[in-house]
Parts: structure tokens; C-alpha cells; sequence
């Protein structure tokens, strides 16, 4: 059996994670204009500083060659209190915006952290590249397939390195993972399942309509999203919504399916089907509790299952991602499995590690290889860090990030459209022959936060 022990995965960490960004440069001048030199400070804009981007600003701050100069928000509360921590911990205090425009037309900005809803993720970062920043922006980078392939225009258009939050593409341990897979000591692989399990988004007898709180810019908050008053469970609750979100599948599933796809070298599945339903849960909401997918590529079929019920199921928890441990497979919630002809992978995100188990011996556990696996924030923060340096296409760029997000879309898009099953036209990222599923393939914005066809 071959395992990687501690010493060689911090060794691996340090001379290969951090180098791991694909060796494409997105210009013929690497010296592209706002590309921060090397001793300089990179000068950021955070937009959104609630929970997940809190948690980014706080890695970048704690970078020698990182500083957050913008703090925006649309909560006026949220944004000044963050504007003043982050002063504290940097010793430098950014400039709270509550309209994260002004902070794109300060030349003196180099990128731009967006950790918005997801229905702000496509347009924040196209405005950011035609505002010359560069990106990094959460997952899911689209809320629609359309608006996920503008995302890469933009980019191209303007030079723009524009990092996803997908950060299991930039963890040691999953590029180990990769290597075993090309170099096909897993064999072929004609199966992969891909599992998403957690707890319930809550449930809902109706939607409540109000005034919003006198801090809040409700308009722009719901931004290129169809108009609507204010409401507490839109607004605290925008997972539950399509409006808003594609539910699990697309806020932590994708993350899942992202390394699912990377790690078997697939691109563009040729059909999906997708069926499910609100089964455990009581009131109203839109996204379903249990969804199963079936995506189906060339010689290879990948299955997607989610459970939002049962306290049975366990994400990776903080020791597992920081040690030398291993979680319990089949009640991992957050797994992959992936099955060749040589063996099957059970693989762990951000920090599960993988192990492949071939023919049980004398009724116990065969190992072939294995590693431990750590959260790879740190490390693909740095990517997008080296990154807007060298103007090298980044681990997760937005071409593998768009790929993935449609994973997400395909499969919800079937489930809305009665549980059809959708072919695609890999030239076009479309339905074939499908009006009903194009309808959702796309939608207008809303005045003035739309997307132009032409970004």
C-alpha cells in the first residue's frame, strides 16, 4: 500500500501545492495592466462580509502581501462594524461603501473578494472585470447557465484572472488524488456517485411582507433578482429559493461535483435526469429536500443524491480536515465515490482525504493507497494571490467553474421541468429541442442590475 505520511504531505504542500495553477498565461503581456508586482501589496475589496466572506477577509488579512482596503455591504450595521474590525486586526482602516460600484472605480483597487448571495455572483464579477479588478468569487459563480458563460466572457474580454471558491482544486491531497487517477492505477472509471447530506433549510408557512430594516438597501440586495418587496424569509432564507439560489446542490453539492468532474477528467455530460421532492419537510419553500441526478458522459455515468434531513449524516468536521484521520465513509454526508475497473476512491472534500479499497481479504479491508487530506483555503487563496502576479490562469478559473455550475443547472432545470430528461449540446451549453427547459437556461434582469449580452 502506499500512504503519504505527515513529513511528505507538508513537504508536497510546500513545493507543489502552491505552484499548482495551470501553466496558462491569460495574456501575451504577462505584465498586464492592475497586475500587482511582486512587492507590492495586493489591495482588495471585500463585498459582502457576512459569514463566508468575514471568513475570507479574514485570510487574507492574515497574508503578509494582502490588505482590505473597501469594505461593502449593503447593511450599513454590517459593513461599518466589519469596516472597523478589520481596521483593528490590519492596522489600517478600509473605507466602508455601501454600494460596492465606488469601490471599482478606485483605480487603486486590484481585485475584488465577492461573498454575496449567489444571485449576485455573475453580475459583481463581470462588473469587476470591465471595471479592470480582478476576481475571486464564491461558489456557485452563476445562478442560471447563461449568466455563468457571460462570467467567462468577461474574463477573457478584459484579462481577468477570476479565481473560483471552489478550493479543493488547489488541495495537495486532491492533486495527489488526481495523478493516481491519470497515471490509471484506479483503472477506467465508469462510475463515480457524488453524495450531498445535511440538515433542513427550516420550513416556512408563508412568506411574510414588511418594511425592510432602515439599514438595509433591500433593492440592491435583491439585485438582478425579480422585484419584490422585503422579506424576512427571503432575506435570511435565500437558500430555499430559486429567485435566489439553486438550493444544496448548487450552495455546497457543487463543491462535490466540481471535484467529481476534475477528478474524472469530464466535461460536458451528453444527457441528465433529475428527480425529487419536498418529502420531509413541512410549509413552503422551493428547493427540494432529497434530489437525485444522473448525468450521463461518454462511457461513464455520474450520479448526484441529496438529503436535506437526519442528523445520521455527518459533514467533515474541523479535527478530521486538520489531522491525520479519515472520516467514517458511509456517513460522510459530503463524499465522493468514485469506482474503476482496478478499485473504487472514496474521497473526502476540503480536507477528508482519500483512500482506495480494492478485494476484501479474510473478510477485511484491503487499502491500495491513500492520504490525508487538510482545508485548503489557505493554499487557494495563495493560487489567486500568485496568480494575479504571474497572470497564470488560476486552479479554479472560471471556464472549470462555469463546467461545474452547469452540473448544478442541468440537474435543476430537469427537476423543475417535471423530471425530464435533458439532452445537451456540449458547442452551446443548451437544451436540445427543449423549450420548456430553455426557458430556465436564462432570465432577464431587472434594472439596472442586468447583464448585458454583449459584457
Amino acid at each position: 500500500m502506499h500512504r503519504l505520511n505527515r513529513r511528505e504531505f507538508l513537504d508536497r504542500s510546500k513545493k507543489t501545492a502552491l505552484g499548482a495553477a495551470a501553466a496558462v498565461t491569460i495574456l501575451a503581456d504577462a505584465r498586464s495592466v492592475r497586475a500587482a508586482p511582486a512587492n507590492e501589496t495586493i489591495r482588495l475589496a471585500s463585498v459582502g462580509v457576512r459569514g463566508r466572506g468575514n471568513s475570507l477577509a479574514q485570510g487574507f488579512m492574515a497574508r503578509d502581501d494582502c490588505r482590505i482596503t473597501y469594505v461593502c455591504d449593503v447593511s450599513t450595521t454590517t459593513g461599518n462594524s466589519r469596516a472597523a474590525q478589520f481596521g483593528q486586526q490590519q492596522g489600517n482602516q478600509p473605507k466602508y461603501v455601501q454600494d460596492f460600484r465606488k469601490a471599482l472605480d478606485d483605480d487603486s483597487v486590484d481585485a475584488i473578494v465577492v461573498a454575496t448571495p449567489d444571485h449576485w455572483h455573475s453580475l459583481a464579477a463581470i462588473w469587476g472585470c470591465q471595471a479592470g479588478k480582478d476576481v475571486y468569487v464564491e461558489k456557485p459563480p452563476s445562478q442560471n447557465c447563461w449568466e455563468g458563460r457571460k462570467m467567462v466572457e468577461a474574463a477573457r474580454k478584459y484579462e481577468r484572472i477570476v479565481q473560483v471558491g471552489t478550493q479543493n482544486r488547489s488541495a495537495p491531497y486532491n492533486l495527489a488524488a488526481k495523478k493516481y487517477i491519470t497515471e490509471g492505477k484506479l483503472g477506467k472509471i465508469h462510475l463515480c456517485r457524488v453524495y450531498n447530506q445535511k440538515g433542513n433549510y427550516g420550513n416556512f408557512s408563508a412568506i411574510r411582507y414588511t418594511d425592510p430594516p432602515a439599514d438595509l438597501d433591500w433593492d440592491m440586495w435583491n439585485g438582478p433578482a425579480p422585484e419584490s418587496k422585503y422579506s424576512p424569509e427571503l432575506h435570511h432564507h435565500w437558500h430555499a429559493w430559486w429567485r435566489y439560489s439553486g438550493g444544496d446542490i448548487a450552495n455546497d453539492g457543487v463543491h462535490q461535483l466540481d471535484l467529481a468532474r476534475w477528478l474524472c477528467g469530464v466535461e460536458y455530460p451528453g444527457s441528465v435526469y433529475c428527480t425529487g421532492g419536498s418529502f420531509a419537510s413541512e410549509g413552503i419553500r422551493d428547493v427540494p429536500d432529497t434530489q437525485v441526478a444522473v448525468y450521463d458522459f461518454d462511457r461513464m455515468v455520474m450520479t448526484f443524491e441529496l438529503t436535506l434531513y437526519g442528523n445520521y449524516m455527518l459533514k467533515t468536521d474541523g479535527g478530521i480536515r486538520m489531522a491525520d484521520m479519515y472520516p467514517h465513509w458511509p456517513q460522510n454526508s459530503t463524499r465522493i465515490e468514485i469506482f474503476g475497473t482496478e478499485g473504487v476512491m472514496f474521497m473526502g472534500r476540503h480536507g477528508g482525504g482519500w483512500q482506495v479499497f480494492t478485494r476484501p481479504k479474510d473478510r477485511k479491508p484491503v487499502v491500495k493507497a491513500e492520504m490525508y487530506g487538510r482545508f485548503p483555503d489557505d493554499v487557494h487563496k495563495e493560487n489567486f494571490c500568485q496568480c494575479i502576479r504571474s497572470r497564470q490562469l488560476p486552479n479554479a478559473d472560471v471556464e472549470h467553474g462555469q463546467r461545474s455550475a452547469l452540473l448544478v443547472h442541468y440537474a435543476n432545470d430537469s427537476y423543475r421541468s417535471g423530471g425530464q430528461k435533458l439532452g445537451i449540446d456540449p458547442k452551446t451549453e443548451q437544451y436540445i429541442d427543449n423549450p420548456q427547459a430553455m426557458a430556465l437556461w436564462k432570465r432577464a434582469g431587472r434594472d439596472p442590475w442586468i447583464i448585458p449580452e454583449n459584457v
